[in-house]
């Protein structure tokens, strides 16, 4: 005998080898065997086989007309068997039946099972419904495989003009477009974002790489809506100096002026000003809620995205020609010494006279000119007042840098400077260190750490900035934190981002609480908008250095997107590059560090020539291969510094030296903000932590640095 039966929700067939009261014992056609309950059987029967019902039943199945069988149907319950001898006759067999059982089962948009053996078929208004939905479904299937034939054959369906950087970055994964697309992918075995990039979707594998970055970070656009600038305080004195500030020709939120006024006994008085938005920004207004969801001005060569709305930096930029509101740390020096004898923090109006642009003053400004008091430029008593002022400050940040156990730092090769005009990009070298670098930053250093310890003094939290080492060759680690603490790479007791609130949220809250400071002393940390503890600081320190990353690495991105763009733009066949270690090399023209397969043991700084062999601007990998060595260091060299900086280069993305007058953000930080300026000091020594990929370069990427005012300059120690 044989049976018809369900199992898990399938219909089978078999042959019953014994029966046990309700059990029966059944033979597959495939060999199995399986123990079938009684009340599971549908149909006994002793012909045709198992295997031949089921290949009879699945044929005949096909040919019932499930309209005309729906028809047939009651309204109410009804069992297989009535709607067998309905539909088939009184004679229906067993092959029929199996069939009927079959097609219903296939077709639960007619019939619904109700039990074993027991259906019912669907109300015509759903049955309807139903079938409307499937001929739809048709219809899309009709029109995704006409956009599959069309993108395997490269070319882009007119529907999906428009759509296909939304395709590649938020997808509704269930609109046909994006179906097509992964099937079209996977045809012709390629990603998706090379397909539509090839089929025309994507202008350019730069515009992919901006736009997966704003649709994670800028949901709702680049734009702001419509803010008004609250009104300064109307007791703000105004300063008795003449300010300029020390930027690239394309900045546009100058944050920080120096003013220099000479006193009697040998003595000078150094004003640093920053830009004072908090002055006009309260927490918890429109325009801090813009500044709190940004958190950053995002850099990237050829752009910007601002962290506040055009209007407040206009109200508060230290643009030339007028008086500007600025927060001003005065600091008194002896002259002789270079010691700081006082130091006074103002809120205050300040005239600033000049916006001096690094691209005018770096050629003529060099410490030769300044030795020998050459040249002819505004404000050239002041720097040559300022120059030996940065110095003793530089040397002792080194002193400190002893006390931690720490070796001098090394100043920096170069810095690369991004022009990106449309299409075309120019990388362009600029030396690091050099006199109005070393100025600016060693005065933001200094009013950072001073700053930060006004805040601890007081007893009022800020956002400091620390790096500690916690063995004698350990790694130095960097976190961002409410308490004051020492940042060792700098040589600072304690160090407060405060001098760049137009660009970072951090500088923004401690410029706040500077205030509340100046205005309430003792009694600061009672009234200032962050208490002691405060939940909502501790959130903004996390939040802030999660997005700060962020912004870091596509902007890292962005920079060896442009090395790549640089390198097929000017037909470059060969490269020269130097051995930073093992297999990692720098190239000399632009800031890039590549790792190069089969390169083979090399000393560190030996100038290796590479062949190009392919630029990938969509994945920014390079595949090269080593050709020739051109030389090796010849003087000797001190292995153990020189092992110390590959290992800080190869592994930390805390790099040592996170010190801002290695990485002074304003000669390239503004960047060209679509007006084809530079963007970024960029050092060619980026960190190193990316995957590689046998065989393919794989571009490095690099930690954030503790850069002034930058986030572009990533500095090795």
């Amino acid at each position: 005998m044989n049976v018809f039966f369900e199992e898990s929700g399938s219909l089978k067939a078999g042959n019953v080898l014994s029966r046990q009261g309700e059990a029966l014992q059944v033979e597959l056609p495939g060999g199995r065997r399986a123990k079938v309950r009684a009340k599971d059987v549908l149909i006994e029967f002793a012909a045709p086989g198992a295997a031949d019902l089921m290949q009879q039943a699945e044929a005949t199945a096909q040919e019932i007309d499930l309209d005309f069988l729906w028809e047939c149907a009651p309204q109410d319950e009804f069992p297989f068997g009535a709607l067998a001898n309905e539909y088939f006759g009184e004679s229906a067999g067993p092959v029929e039946r199996a069939a009927l059982v079959l097609r219903m089962q296939g077709a639960p948009i007619y019939f619904r099972r109700k039990g074993r053996g027991q259906y019912q078929r669907a109300p015509e208004e759903q049955l309807k419904m139903a079938l409307a939905g499937l001929e739809r479904k048709r219809q899309q299937a009709l029109v995704q495989a006409g956009y599959e034939e069309e993108l395997k054959a490269g070319r882009l369906p007119q529907a999906f003009k428009g759509k296909a950087l939304g395709l590649l970055t938020k997808p509704d994964k269930n609109a046909i477009e994006y179906k097509a697309m992964e099937a079209a992918a996977a045809a012709r075995g390629i990603s998706p974002s090379r397909l539509m990039l090839e089929c025309g979707g994507v202008a350019s594998a730069r515009a992919l790489h901006e736009a997966r970055f704003l649709s994670e970070y800028f949901t709702h656009g680049t734009g702001f809506p419509n803010v008004t600038v609250g009104p300064l305080p109307d007791d703000l004195p105004t300063a008795d100096v003449e300010a300029f500030s020390i930027d690239d020709v394309t900045t546009t939120e100058i944050d920080d002026a120096i003013s220099v006024e000479l006193l009697a006994d040998s003595r000078v008085r150094v004003g640093v000003h920053i830009a004072a938005p908090a002055l006009g920004i309260q927490r918890g207004d429109a325009i801090d809620a813009i500044a709190r969801a940004r958190l950053s001005t995002v850099y990237m060569p050829g752009d910007k995205i601002t962290m506040l709305p055009d209007a407040v930096v206009e109200a508060f930029t230290l643009k030339e020609g007028g008086l500007r509101p600025a927060l001003s740390l005065y600091i008194i020096v002896n002259r002789t010494t270079h010691d700081i004898v006082a130091t006074e923090t103002r809120a205050e109006l300040i005239y600033v006279k000049n916006n001096l642009r690094h691209n005018t003053l770096d050629a003529f400004v060099t410490e030769e000119a300044l030795a020998a008091g050459e040249g002819d430029y505004p404000h050239k008593d002041d720097i040559a007042v300022l120059w030996p002022l940065a110095q003793a400050l530089f040397e002792k940040r080194q002193a400190a840098r002893a006390g931690y156990g720490l070796r001098r730092e090394v100043p920096g090769n170069t810095d690369f400077n991004f022009y990106v005009d449309g299409e075309h990009v120019t990388i362009t070298p600029r030396r690091r260190g050099s006199p109005l670098d070393l100025i600016v930053a060693e005065l933001a250093i200094l009013a950072n750490s001073t700053w930060g310890a006004l805040l601890h003094d007081h007893g009022v939290p800020g956002i400091y900035r620390t790096q500690r080492t916690f063995a004698a060759a350990g790694p130095k680690r960097t976190r961002m934190q409410t308490t004051a603490a020492p940042h060792e790479g700098l040589g600072v007791a304690q160090y407060a981002w405060s001098t760049s609130p137009l660009r970072r949220y951090v500088d923004l809250v401690n410029q706040w609480q500077l205030l509340a400071c100046l205005q309430h002393g003792v009694a600061a940390k009672l009234v200032a908008p962050f208490k002691p503890k405060d939940a909502d600081l501790f959130a903004i320190v996390q939040s802030f250095d999660d997005t700060y990353s962020a912004y870091a690495d596509h902007q890292r991105r962005m920079e060896y997107f442009w090395c790549l763009r640089w390198i097929t733009q000017e037909h470059r066949k060969e490269v020269v590059s130097s051995v930073v270690k093992g297999d990692l090399v720098r190239l000399e023209e632009v800031p890039l560090l590549l790792h190069v397969p089969g390169l083979g043991v090399h000393a560190r700084g030996t100038r290796v020539v590479l062949e190009v062999m392919s630029v990938d601007e969509l994945t920014v990998e390079a595949s090269v291969r080593p050709l020739r060595v051109l030389d090796a260091p010849g003087a000797a060299v001190d292995v153990s510094a020189e092992e110390e900086e590959a290992e800080e280069i190869a592994e930390a993305a805390d790099a040592g030296a996170e010190s801002e007058e290695h990485a002074q953000a304003e000669p390239g930080a503004e960047g060209a903000a679509g007006e084809g300026g530079p963007q970024g000091a960029v050092d060619a020594a980026g960190d190193v932590g990316a995957p590689r990929q046998s065989g393919v370069v794989q571009l490095e990427e690099a930690g954030p640095s503790d850069a002034n005012d930058d986030p572009t300059s990533v500095t090795p120690a």
